[in-house]
């Protein structure tokens, strides 16, 4: 699936905002969002499609180049959107990682470019016959990061780079990266970036929550305000600060979260904070998660918040966004698109799960990232959630995602489903196991921020630290049981 036509557009809308001079230099990119149908995240498109480039600083200030071999330039790492990438600046982080090895761990947004690039260039590229590829144009949008660390290995991608450089910012090669490279303070070391959720249900409403009122505390005290906070060192992306501070204050786990916009919020001594906004939809009762800071939550919908105490720039940010998203405005909807849940209904999260077992009846498991947000240093089945789209079709584009394997439709068997739950008020899942025993390729970590060795393992002898509701699928898989359940109350 690729990266969403209103994705491209809310992010080229954010940049032109703040580089309002440059709408007429894009206006070949701005053409090419208007017109209908076509998908310019596609390397297909040859009118003209999006790139992603990540211009990463190291603590000295210099920018990392790479010597790309198909052009015999030095360039900033970058290259072609994929279908796998949830937002084009994941897509700037991915090729980064690939070209360089640098993982994206070792790595962090610079605090107010979390999801809107640096800079946005438009250049030609030339006819490749032998690719049966056309003369055509990049739309190359430039993400700006930070390496955290002076510890880090830069491996370049042999089939694609042959060497590696850091240049000081007045040696960047494109001019205008260079230009507004200068504008910032590269050897000062970023504030702390925050991250925000902005949820909404499919009756156009919006989750706020209402803080403690202790002045001089707490950010904006008796306010209604989005659930979010500050990153911090273990947080590996700003998606996992806001992942975590939703699991924190409220016990919520949202299936699927996507870059929204960039907003600024102000001290009282008139310096600014830059806070990175995710919007994901929910349809749940506020009134059933455990709230562990501040007073409650409650829905409303945008025609209702003149009469909160609420600041204005989250105001004009819930109107903005239920503006762009008509999904998510108020009022009837048509018969054929999403019904709301009825009262009192709870949504499941569904999980699909890989069971890759060889002949000789062992199976694929990961051993998680001591990071990761869901049982770190732990083995588990290859998994993931589902997005907009059907269980298989998740469980192809996981596999493919994490560990490089290529899996076709017919080779799937559904063999094991587990109705879980963790903590008593956290969303209930249902976890679907799916078995394939034929496949092409062999597991490699494609997100080693995520997963840091894969294994197989004999069902008869599995890892201790293995997660329980994956050793109890494994079991009943093994006695041909469809269906379990765990962690529901007696």
């Amino acid at each position: 699936m690729s990266l969403s036509h209103q994705h491209i557009r809310t992010t080229v809308d954010t940049y032109l905002a703040r580089h309002p001079h440059e709408r007429e230099q894009l206006s070949v990119l701005l053409d090419a969002l208007d017109r209908p149908g076509e998908d310019i995240a596609s390397r297909s498109t040859f009118t003209g499609h999006v790139t992603c480039g990540a211009i990463l600083v190291d603590q000295l200030g210099r920018v990392l180049h790479v010597l790309h071999l198909a052009s015999g330039k030095v360039l900033a790492p970058g290259g072609h959107t994929e279908p796998t990438d949830d937002s084009l600046a994941a897509a700037a982080l991915r090729e980064l990682h690939e070209e360089t090895g640098i993982p994206a761990r070792a790595v962090t947004p610079w605090p107010g470019y979390e999801i809107v690039p640096l800079d946005i260039d438009i250049h030609d590229i030339d006819a490749h016959p032998g690719k049966g590829e056309p003369g055509h144009q990049h739309f190359d949008l430039r993400f700006l990061f930070r390496l955290q660390t002076t510890e880090v290995q830069v491996v370049p991608q042999e089939e694609e780079v042959s060497g590696i450089e850091w240049r000081p910012v007045d040696r960047v090669t494109s001019p205008t990266l260079r230009e507004k490279l200068l504008k910032l303070p590269l050897q000062v070391e970023p504030e702390t970036a925050n991250a925000s959720a902005l949820i909404y249900n499919d009756r156009g409403e919006y989750l706020l929550h209402l803080r403690d009122y202790f002045p001089g505390q707490i950010w904006e005290p008796g306010m209604w305000s989005l659930l979010g906070g500050g990153r911090e060192p273990r947080d590996a992306t700003l998606e996992h600060t806001v992942r975590r501070e939703l699991a924190e204050e409220a016990g919520l786990d949202l299936a699927d979260l996507s870059p929204f916009a960039t907003e600024y919020a102000s001290h009282g001594d008139g310096t600014t904070v830059p806070i990175a906004i995710y919007a994901g939809r929910w349809n749940g009762d506020p009134r059933e998660l455990h709230l562990t800071e501040g007073v409650m939550l409650a829905w409303f919908a945008p025609d209702d918040l003149h009469r909160l105490r609420i600041a204005d720039t989250t105001s004009d940010l819930v109107r903005r966004h239920a503006a762009s998203f008509p999904a998510a405005q108020s009022g009837p909807e048509p018969e054929d698109q999403r019904l709301a849940s009825p009262h009192g209904t709870v949504p499941h999260i569904i999980g699909v799960h890989l069971y890759l077992e060889r002949p000789d009846g062992t199976v694929l498991l990961g051993l998680r990232h001591p990071d990761s947000a869901f049982a770190p240093s732990t083995w588990h089945v290859l998994a993931g959630h589902c997005e907009q789209e059907n269980s298989i079709d998740c469980l192809i584009r996981e596999a493919r995602e994490e560990a490089g394997l290529h899996i076709e439709r017919q080779d799937v068997e559904l063999v094991h489903v587990v109705h879980h739950i963790g903590q008593p008020r956290n969303p209930p899942r249902m976890g679907l196991f799916f078995r394939v025993r034929t496949w092409s390729g062999e597991p490699v970590l494609r997100e080693p921020d995520k997963c840091t060795q894969w294994k197989f393992w004999d069902p008869a002898a599995l890892p201790d630290d293995l997660v329980p509701y994956t050793r109890l699928a494994i079991e009943k898989i093994q006695n041909g049981e469809l269906y379990s359940e765990t962690g529901w109350p007696a």
